[in-house]
């Protein structure tokens, strides 16, 4: 029963890290401001404490543990990669383009 308590615990804190990355990444909106807000270095931060918690939790997870922790940590890089090559390139502005008058004779 013990071992229960503490996965789900276990589950709940991992999940809490990568919403607080999926906010800092922009993909969800701050509970606080109801806005989509980018912070890539915060975004990172937490990727590293995620890291941080696999290797140092290394043969103490079993395997559904280990399984949700990698599957978290894994898709929240690529998406890091991903927002920071937006970044880095970002898209062009679309701007409308007036069309120059034509008198068709």
């Amino acid at each position: 029963m013990e071992d229960d308590k503490t996965t789900q615990m276990f589950f709940s804190l991992i999940y809490s890290f990568q919403m607080q990355t999926w906010m800092s990444l922009g993909k969800i909106k701050s509970p606080v401001s109801d806005k989509l807000e980018k912070d890539l270095n915060a975004a990172q931060t937490t990727i590293d404490v995620l890291d941080m918690i696999h290797a140092k939790t290394k043969g103490n997870l079993n395997e559904d543990e280990t399984k949700f922790l990698e599957h978290v940590i894994a898709e929240l890089k690529l998406n890091y990669v991903e927002e920071t090559k937006k970044e880095e390139n970002p898209e062009p502005k679309i701007e409308e383009k007036n069309e120059p008058n034509v008198d068709k004779q």
